[in-house]
Order: structure tokens, then sequence, then C-alpha cells
């Protein structure tokens, strides 16, 4: 399935290049909003290059919705068939740094006597 994938991305990549290419080539031929203010005709291929650019431009737009379609098959989430419930199978291990619990807090380490150290005065008591 890796070969088939690949063949049909190179070929999807090729008919979108073709496709954008016929589209760019195309003359309006008085047609639309260009026309309404005396657009000329001129044909480079004759009376039907016309018809020969519109029509291999179907043909380009076909292909390329049918690859498009071909890839998104081939390319779907496998078994699962969305992506929430791939989301939730992966989510096995915590990604989510913000819900995560915090780690507990070292207990407070009091100050110990030692004999290099001694222990500190008692507080003198105030009299009023």
């Amino acid at each position: 399935m890796g070969i088939l994938s690949i063949l049909l991305l190179v070929f999807f990549v090729i008919v979108a290049l073709f496709l954008v290419g016929m589209v760019l080539i195309q003359d309006e031929q008085g047609d639309g909003l260009a026309g309404m203010f005396g657009g000329g005709s001129s044909s480079t291929f004759g009376s039907r290059a016309g018809n020969v650019l519109t029509r291999t431009t179907q043909v380009l737009g076909g292909l390329f919705i049918i690859t498009a379609l071909g890839l998104a098959i081939l390319f779907k989430t496998p078994d699962t068939g969305d992506v929430a419930a791939a989301a939730r199978q992966q989510g096995a291990k915590n990604t989510e740094w913000w819900n995560a619990q915090p780690a507990p807090a070292p207990a407070a380490v009091l100050p110990t006597a030692t004999p290099e150290t001694p222990a500190p005065a008692p507080a003198v008591p105030v009299k009023k």
C-alpha cells in the first residue's frame, strides 16, 4: 500500500500543476465581465482552441478530484475512522501538561543541632 500511495501522490501533484497551467493559459474570449467592454478574440490555436483548452481543463479537474478522493481514502485513520478516537487511543500518556498533577512538594527541613553548630538560644521573655 505504501508504493500505491506514493505513486498516487506524485500523480496528484503532476495533475495539480498541469491544471494550474491550463487555467493560466486560457483566455476569457469575451465571456464574463471582460466581454461587456468589448474584449476581442485572439485565438492562437484556431477557432476550436477554446474547446480544446476547456475540455483539457475539465479532464484535469476530474482527475484532480478523483486522485484527491483516492488519497483521502488511502490516508484515512486506520480502524477508528475519526481523529477523536485515534487521539483517545494515543492519549494513554498524558501530554496535556496544563492538566498534569503537580509533583508533591518536599517536606520542610527543620534545622537540627549538630556537634559543630550549637542549638539556637531560646527566646528571652519580655517583661511589661
